[in-house]
């Protein structure tokens, strides 16, 4: 078993307002819990890994290149691997939401990728 505590945990703020936290995972999966502010965006990005994204609370909008959703409160939505995407609060407050990667991935994916 290997426990994390939410307070202990590997924290990474890739640009103001949009933390992640890494929670308990492996290499087969991860998952990163995240909180954006209003009107903040993820760039549009792929990955080799799977996403869940999962809205825990507020509002976030995913868009691919060809269409979007809105999630609400516990809404999820499945993301394949190298689909292009990006990741909105859309809503009036602050969004929390957690992503689970598979196959598991570190923080490196944002602090080594290229503008």
């Amino acid at each position: 078993m290997k426990p994390v505590a939410f307070d202990d945990a590997e924290t990474y703020e890739p640009e103001d307002g949009w933390r992640r936290v890494s929670m308990a995972g492996s290499d087969q999966f991860s998952f990163e819990w995240f909180e954006k502010p209003s009107g903040h965006s993820s760039p549009m990005h792929d990955h080799e890994n799977e996403q869940v994204c999962l809205c825990l609370e507020g509002e976030l909008t995913v868009a691919t290149e060809d269409n979007s959703v809105t999630l609400q409160k516990n809404d999820s939505v499945l993301i394949e691997s190298n689909e292009t995407h990006r990741v909105e609060n859309t809503g009036g407050e602050l969004a929390v939401g957690l992503d689970v990667f598979a196959p598991g991935r570190s923080f490196d994916f944002w602090t080594d990728r290229e503008e």
